[in-house]
């Protein structure tokens, strides 16, 4: 297939995952050779550098019968008893194809406090194809003999730092949860890059930023409020804990059942169960003279209502006072 031979079938055989584009020109071509085209492949034909024909259905094409006829002006080309036909046939791989991206050194956000800045690294994938042949040769493949996604991702690599200091300044609203804002950024990224891409003939279907890091100091310090965060609305967590059966006996750690008895205390635990939301001793007093008035009485262990003349807490068990 090569130097002098001329060709039976054509074909990119070589092709790799992340190949963009091959240039078969090492040789001849001969009648009745055949032109084997994959599914997600373009075969563009040229001669002195000059578009003659793109062909993009799959399948099998026979030279003399299937092409000859329908490139421009090759049409009167007639083979000749020894002669075969010089071309060039560039095959275009025109399928989506996902690259991986990462910053090779650390961003720096603007941050109020740090005169540096904040460095920061992501990490993400975006998805490129080929969106026009013409411009793909104008552009680059006239004067390369292959192009693959790590020729793309260098192009790519030398924006790509300044494209997410923007986007991040831009969309980051919360600076230490850039991953709730990812979308957006990876959105805007996306648009910046096909600014880029498209005059080289390409597109980038998507981009996202899949994790942002931060200093091993940041991400300490947001380990540690994120603790104290869980433990700063002492209310809100034994509410929980008491509908939780964590004060019953069996249920919940140890841990938690001591968070919740050093915490609250006996009473914390009656203005739970009563939903008082947090009444003051004097507010409850009041409360309870206000049920004693009603005829209701309660257990002044537990807090739960009991019938008159009960002389037993059904609830705790506890001996009743006589008064009640």
């Amino acid at each position: 297939m090569f130097g002098k031979q001329l060709a039976d079938v054509i074909e990119w055989s070589s092709f790799r995952e992340g190949d963009i584009f091959w240039k078969w020109d090492n040789a001849e071509i001969k009648r009745g050779s055949r032109l084997i085209l994959r599914a997600g492949q373009n075969a563009v034909f040229l001669q002195n550098g000059k578009v003659e024909g793109i062909f993009q259905e799959e399948g099998a094409y026979d030279i003399e019968s299937d092409i000859i006829p329908f490139l421009s002006t090759l049409k009167g080309f007639r083979f000749g008893f020894n002669t075969g036909l010089r071309v060039e046939i560039l095959f275009v791989n025109t399928k989506d194809i996902t690259c991986r991206w990462g910053t090779k050194n650390p961003v720096s956000i603007p941050a109020q406090g740090l005169p540096g800045g904040m460095p920061i690294r992501a990490f993400g994938n975006y998805v490129i194809r080929v969106s026009d042949c013409m411009k793909l040769i104008d552009r680059i493949a006239g004067v390369r003999p292959s192009f693959s996604v790590e020729n793309v991702s260098e192009r790519i690599g030398g924006i790509l730092d300044s494209l997410l200091l923007k986007w991040i300044v831009s969309e980051g609203k919360d600076m230490f949860n850039l991953q709730a804002n990812s979308a957006a950024i990876g959105d805007g990224i996306r648009g910046d890059l096909n600014k880029e891409l498209e005059p080289l003939g390409f597109t980038c279907e998507d981009f996202t930023c899949s994790s942002f890091s931060y200093p091993d100091e940041i991400a300490r310090w947001q380990e540690k409020a994120a603790g104290q965060s869980m433990v700063a609305d002492v209310d809100r967590y034994t509410r929980f804990a008491a509908a939780d059966g964590m004060n019953q006996p069996g249920s919940g750690s140890g841990v938690a059942s001591g968070v919740l008895q050093a915490a609250i205390g006996l009473q914390a635990v009656k203005q739970v169960l009563h939903g008082s939301g947090g009444q003051t001793e004097d507010a409850s007093a009041a409360s309870g003279t206000s049920a004693e008035n009603s005829g209701v009485h309660f257990c002044p262990s537990c807090g739960k209502p009991v019938a008159p003349g009960q002389k037993f807490c059904a609830n705790c068990g506890a001996k009743l006072p006589e008064s009640l």
